[in-house]
Parts: structure tokens; C-alpha cells; sequence
């Protein structure tokens, strides 16, 4: 098979070289959402990279976030491959410390969030055959988006075309990976609408990796006469099964990286969740020059998980199946008007927001992988309410200052009805104000240079807010002592092109002190325990992308990270340290040729530095560089389009891991990722 595969890649490197060559295309202005208002991408005073459905979709195998994420400077994301843990992404370092899901950063999926009360997110309901574009904000935006907003990630689903279709999707990869869409949109009248169906089924290249996922996509989009516009978006996520390999030792991996750990095994590890989510945005222009904007949305979420831990270890994490049942709701309204100030263009937001998350939490005795006795129960209630406001001054044709200001409020409760341990019923209040400064200098219509100083904090979430008992005999409920994180950062970047838009460049220098991080101290059983500690960060990350000729393009991101614990009270030893997780440097390069017979064939690759695994510094896991490759074609017959494709990943069978257990218990810390793999498909579209 790897001797095959060799020879494909081969082959397909070979067609480089064919076909004619055309003008030079130019790199086109873009348009981002990044402060909740529409602004040209050179007038935002801040880092944003910009994902479109090229490299979202294009010849995917839509495993995850993380394919075309890996293209954004200041991006490192993990986890690919284990679904019941999720996947990692941290930006600028916001996020490397959560062991699941995604910590310190705002997710919006068509305005609306996807980042609970208490700074919980997740992309398992993220349908990626039907996202069309990603806009990544990195560092502190805690004065627009507030609580954990150390990054941003806005994703906007696809509309409709002007032509209805209807399309489908099949894709066959190693490890019995089949995947399965079927998507339709289109425009009638004054009513556009999409909706995307997807089925995956796949075992996973390490024992006891086995998921299967159901999503539904939709949006309908209205728009009234008097220029308003109401969408409704609704979406859902059936996965009955995701299992968890879980981590392994070193010796464990060089041994046989496809091995699951033992207690994951013994113990049923994995989850099982369902979630729908139900939105509308309503959008209505004031006259000439101002707007409103208005949203509504409601979760619901049914979880279920077995950790791999048993009643034959005296740990409070005997309790290791957990279930809570979840219901978020809230709502915005954002103002906008634009007018004049002192004889200046003068652009003017002020929003309020509501969020409430309440789960009702339920821990029970894993008995070797069966449900037992009840530990732990419950009810956990997030309200946070926030008011802020943004305004853009033109001081000059050149010049532009954008000021933001935000107040946050939020509080965090448990209501214990397990009282056998006396009742562990405890509140947090977090209130905070968050300002941010930006300038944006016009060198030319088509380069700018931006400074700005913007700040972040973040509350603890639920599950890091758990006490470390040890024995069963202590407190399983209440609150442990971790505080609220803030971050101040400065920031000088320039984004600019050149050659007639044939080359892009966007550079950002930065340096950031972090106060009262919530950082991973230990791992009990199979649960992570928090601690406050000081941190630096400075950073430097670079974008580069060059249209070489009209067929064949060039992208590359570098981010240089120098991030380290400056106080650590609980351990000091630890004191000077580089941060876990995250590596040093890290090098991504793609190489994309488009024929104009529809051709296409895209390699790329990702060099990650070597990067610490614990606070203590003392295991590292070694750098790598995993490259891959894709092509496919379009072929079109009347109404009928056909667009095969075939995937090549870690075509030189690199070892590496997919993800390390920041300070896993008992040196289970890695989890291996697959060697060389293949997949294929096909999409067949027809217009109506």
C-alpha cells in the first residue's frame, strides 16, 4: 500500500509542469466581520487571517477544523483524530491548556455563539461540508466579544446559489472512514436557503477510536423590501458513539502506536452526545446611515461519557461516567451608526448581550465499563451579561482610530443535591471592564501598518473550577479556588500588497503579559485540576501568499512563540519554564496549481518544533513535518457536474503525534497519529 500511494504522489507532483499559463490573477480585497462590524481588512486594527471554501472544502477529507486552520499564523491545533476528546486549537496560547474540547477563545457559527457562559467550546457540531469561510481574530478581544476572547473564530455557513442545486458527496479513506453529504440551496424570490445532511463513519487508525456522527446544517435567509433581512439557522449533531483511544506512554507508542491504553479499554472510555441549535439574526438598516442588528438562540445538548478510570483506584475520579443534560440561551442587540465627528467620518457600536447555560450534572461509579452507583449531582448555572462599544475615527485620509470599551458580568453557581458529603453549594461573581486602543495608518490603498494595546480575561469554566480531592471521602462538589485570567497586550503589525495584488503579506509583532493564567497543575484518575500562574508571551507570525502565475499559487504562515510561566506560587520550580503544548516554531507551506480545464493539485506541509509536554519541562515530544497532497477535477455536462478527488496524507509516514495530554497522569501523554493514508471521492452536483 505505502509503495502504491508512493507512486500516486508521485505521478501527481509530475502534472505540476502541465498546462498552459494564463494572466496573473490578483489577490482580491477582503471584506471581515472581525470587530461585529463590516470593515476592509487593512482598516482593522488587529491580526485577523482569513479561511475561504477553497481551502475549507476543496478535495477535503473534513476530518476537522484544523486542515485548513493550519494555514493562519499564531493557530496551533490538535486532536484531530480523537473525537471523543475533540479538537484543540489555541491561539497565541489562549486554549493549549484544556485536555478537551476548547478553552480561552470565542466561537460564533453564523453569529451566533458556540462558546457557552463559562468559556466552554466545541466545533463536534461544526458541519464542514457546508462552511464557507473562517475569519480568525488573534489575541485579546475581550473589549468586543468579552469573557475568553484571548482569539476569535467567526465561521459562516454557506447561502444558496442564484441557481438551485443539489449535490452529493462521497468520500472512502483507510480505516473504514466513509463519509457521506447531501446538500441543496439556492434562491427563490426574495428567499435563500441551504441545507447540508452528512453522515461519517469511521474507526480510527488507534484501537478504540471508532466514531459515528450525523449533522444537519441549515440556513434559510429573508430579505424584506425595506432592505432588512431575517435568517434562521438550524442545526444538529447525533453521535452515539466516540470512543477514546486515550494516552499512552512513550514506550507504549514506539512499541505499537495503534494500541488503545489498557484502562480505556477495560473502562468503555468515550461519549455519546446529541445537540440542537436554533438561531435567528435579524438585520434592519436607520435610515441612510445606521443599523440595527438583532439575534436569538437556544441549545439544547445531551451528553454522556465514560472516563477510563475504575472503582479499583481510590481517586475521587472513581466517579468516571458523566451525563449532564444542557440548555444555553441568549440574545444581542448591536447598534450602529455611522455619522460624523468633529468633521470626520466617524463609525459608532454599542451592543448588549445576555448568555444562560444550565446543565444538570450527574457523575456516576465506572465499574469497568458499566454504570454504577451515583457520586455526584448537580445543577450548574452560568449568566453572563455584558455591554459594550466600539467607535471608529477618521483623524485623517490616512489615519484612523478605533476605541473599545466593555463590561462584563458574570456569575457562575452550583446548586449540590448530592448531600451525602454535606452540601458543596457554592457562587463565583466575575465582573470586568475591558478596553482596547487601535490606530491603522493607510500607507497606500493597498498597505497598512496598525498598532494596538487590547486585553482579555477569561473565568474559569465548571470542570476547572473542580476541587483536587483525593479521597472519596472529601468534598467531590463546590468550587475550587481558581481565579479569573487577564491579559494585556501590545501589538504592531503591517498588512500590505504588492506586484498589482500578486503577492500578500501580513506580519504581527507582539508581546503580552498574562496575569493569573488558569493553568493544568495535575491530572487525578483521568481529570486535570487548575491553578493560577503569571505568564509572558511574545510572539512574532507571518503570512505570506504569492500568485506566482495565474495557475499556481504559494502560501506560507510562520509563528514564533516565546511563552513562558514568569510566577508560579504553587510551583515554583516551574518558574521560567516554557509553556506546554505549544511549540516554538511552526512552518506551514502549500503549493496550489489550478488548470483552467478544471484541473487542480494542492501539497502542503506543516513543520511543528519540538514542544514540552509538562509544566516541569522535563518530556518534550519532537518536531515534526507532515506533508500531504490532493487533486481532483471538475467536469461539467449541462446540469450535471462530477468533481473526483483523492488525498494523500503524511505522504513520508511521518511519526508524530496528534495530541499530548498536557501533564497526563503516569507518563500517558501521547497519542499517536496515522502513518500514510489514503482517501478518495467524488461530488456530484446537479443544477435545477
Amino acid at each position: 500500500m505505502k509503495l502504491l500511494t508512493r507512486k500516486v504522489c508521485a505521478s501527481l507532483v509530475g502534472l505540476l509542469v502541465v498546462g498552459p499559463v494564463y494572466a496573473q490573477s490578483v489577490i482580491e480585497e477582503v471584506t471581515v466581520r472581525a470587530h461585529k462590524v463590516e470593515r476592509a481588512l487593512m482598516d482593522i486594527p488587529a491580526a485577523v487571517g482569513v479561511v475561504t471554501i477553497e481551502d475549507i472544502q476543496t478535495g477535503r477529507q473534513q476530518l476537522g477544523l484544523d486542515e485548513s486552520l493550519s494555514r493562519i499564523p499564531g493557530v496551533f491545533a490538535q486532536n484531530r483524530y480523537n473525537f471523543a476528546q475533540d479538537l484543540r486549537v489555541a491561539i497565541r496560547g489562549f486554549g493549549a491548556r484544556a485536555n478537551f474540547g476548547i478553552r480561552g477563545l470565542k466561537i460564533y457559527v453564523d453569529d451566533l455563539p458556540a462558546t457557552t457562559p463559562d468559556g466552554q467550546s466545541g466545533v463536534d457540531d461544526i458541519d464542514l461540508g457546508s462552511l464557507e469561510r473562517i475569519e480568525v481574530t488573534r489575541g485579546p478581544s475581550s473589549a468586543i466579544y468579552g469573557a475568553s476572547s484571548g482569539g476569535v473564530l467567526n465561521l459562516y455557513s454557506e447561502a444558496g446559489p442564484q441557481t438551485p442545486y443539489v449535490q452529493a458527496r462521497v468520500l472512502i479513506g483507510e480505516d473504514d472512514q466513509q463519509r457521506y453529504q447531501v446538500k441543496m440551496g439556492g434562491q427563490t424570490g426574495a428567499l435563500n436557503y441551504m441545507a447540508s445532511l452528512t453522515d461519517l463513519s469511521y474507526d480510527g487508525y488507534r484501537a478504540n477510536a471508532l466514531v459515528e456522527s450525523t449533522q444537519f446544517n441549515s440556513k434559510l435567509q429573508y430579505r424584506f423590501a425595506d432592505g432588512s433581512d431575517i435568517r434562521v439557522i438550524l442545526n444538529a449533531v447525533d453521535s452515539p458513539t466516540a470512543q477514546d483511544a486515550g494516552g499512552i506512554t512513550r514506550d507504549q507508542a514506539d512499541a505499537d502506536p495503534r494500541q488503545a491504553q489498557p484502562r480505556n479499554l477495560s473502562s468503555n472510555a468515550g461519549e455519546a452526545i446529541e445537540q440542537q441549535r436554533l438561531g435567528i439574526v435579524y438585520s434592519r438598516p436607520i435610515g441612510d446611515n445606521h443599523q440595527l442588528k438583532v439575534r436569538n438562540y437556544y441549545v439544547w445538548r445531551d451528553f454522556e461519557a465514560f472516563l477510563p478510570i475504575g472503582t479499583h483506584i481510590r481517586f475521587v475520579a472513581d466517579d468516571g461516567v458523566v451525563e449532564f443534560d444542557r440548555f444555553v440561551y441568549g440574545g444581542a442587540v448591536q447598534f450602529d451608526f455611522n455619522t460624523e465627528l468633529f468633521g470626520r467620518l466617524n463609525q459608532l457600536s454599542f451592543g448588549i448581550e445576555a448568555d444562560i447555560q444550565k446543565d444538570d450534572r450527574q457523575r456516576y461509579l465506572n465499574d469497568a465499563g458499566v454504570k454504577g452507583n451515583l457520586a455526584f449531582d448537580q445543577i450548574e448555572r452560568a449568566e453572563a451579561y455584558g455591554v459594550y462599544l466600539r467607535n471608529e475615527l477618521s483623524l485623517s485620509s490616512a489615519l484612523s482610530l478605533t476605541v473599545g470599551l466593555r463590561y462584563d458580568d458574570i456569575e457562575l453557581r452550583v446548586v449540590d443535591h448530592f448531600l451525602t458529603n454535606d452540601d458543596q453549594s457554592s457562587q463565583l461573581d466575575f465582573d470586568e471592564l475591558s478596553p482596547m486602543l487601535g490606530l491603522v495608518w493607510s500607507l497606500n490603498e493597498s498597505a497598512s501598518v496598525y498598532v494596538n494595546y487590547a486585553t482579555a480575561f477569561e473565568t474559569p469554566t465548571f470542570t476547572e473550577l473542580a476541587s483536587p480531592a483525593r479521597g472519596l471521602s472529601e468534598s467531590l462538589g463546590g468550587f475550587n479556588n481558581v481565579r479569573a485570567q487577564e491579559a494585556e497586550s501590545i501589538e504592531i503589525g503591517f498588512k500590505g500588497a504588492f506586484l498589482e495584488g500578486r503577492l500578500y503579506l501580513d506580519a504581527a509583532l507582539f508581546t503580552m503579559d498574562v496575569s493569573d493564567e488558569i493553568s493544568n497543575v495535575e491530572n487525578i484518575g483521568n481529570r486535570a485540576f487548575f491553578e493560577n500562574a503569571d505568564t509572558d508571551r511574545r510572539g512574532l507570525e507571518v503570512y505570506l501568499q504569492a500568485q506566482l502565475t495565474a495557475a499556481l499559487r504559494l502560501s506560507m504562515a510562520y509563528t514564533y512563540s516565546d511563552f513562558e510561566f514568569d510566577e508560579f506560587p504553587s510551583s515554583p520550580g516551574n518558574q521560567g519554564n516554557n509553556l506546554p503544548g505549544l511549540p516554538e516554531n511552526q512552518l506551514f507551506a502549500e503549493l496550489r496549481y489550478q488548470h483552467g480545464s478544471g484541473f487542480y493539485l494542492v501539497a502542503d506541509a506543516l513543520n511543528i518544533g519540538k514542544l514540552y509536554a509538562n509544566n516541569a519541562n522535563t518530556v518534550t515530544a519532537g518536531s515534526s513535518i507532515v506533508a500531504n497532497i490532493r487533486a481532483g477535477f471538475e467536469l461539467k455536462r449541462g446540469q450535471w457536474q462530477v468533481a473526483p478527488f483523492l488525498g494523500v496524507n503524511n505522504i513520508f509516514d511521518e511519526s508524530y503525534n496528534t495530541n499530548l495530554r498536557i501533564n497526563g497522569f503516569g507518563g500517558r501523554l501521547f497519542e499517536p497519529a496515522p502513518g500514510i493514508n489514503l482517501y478518495a471521492g467524488f461530488t456530484l452536483n446537479m443544477t435545477l
